[in-house]
């Protein structure tokens, strides 16, 4: 008698054989495809991706116009509260109302002259 190897037997292998190549031919079949639920086409991607953008963009500038608003309201108050600040803009504005004032007595004496000579 033939002792029946570890391995086993020839029908035994067929079987594996068989198994193994279902197993093969099942990688090959094709499996069933993920539907999205709402099927969105390229340009209506684009234009939401589109809208996202102008919508991320403005918030960004009107963060950026109430971070200006802000340091430009600090400034002022900063401003209004320093004293040699307020001291040098009424120095400023009086030396621009003394230099107007000379500018229009020197267009009058301007004026004077010229009609002595004509």
């Amino acid at each position: 008698m033939m002792r029946e190897s570890k391995i086993g037997g020839f029908s035994d292998r067929l079987s594996d054989q068989a198994e193994a190549r279902k197993a093969l031919l099942e990688k090959f079949k094709p499996k069933p495809t993920v539907r999205p639920e709402t099927l969105e086409t390229r340009a209506q991607r684009k234009a939401r991706e589109l809208e996202e953008v102008r919508a991320k963009r403005a918030a960004e500038k009107e963060e950026a116009r109430r971070k200006a608003e802000a340091e430009a309201e600090a400034r002022r108050i900063a401003l209004e509260n320093d004293e040699e600040a307020q001291l040098e803009l009424k120095r400023q504005e009086r030396k621009e109302r003394k230099a107007a004032a000379k500018a229009e007595a020197r267009a009058r004496r301007e004026a004077k002259s010229a009609v002595r000579r004509s």
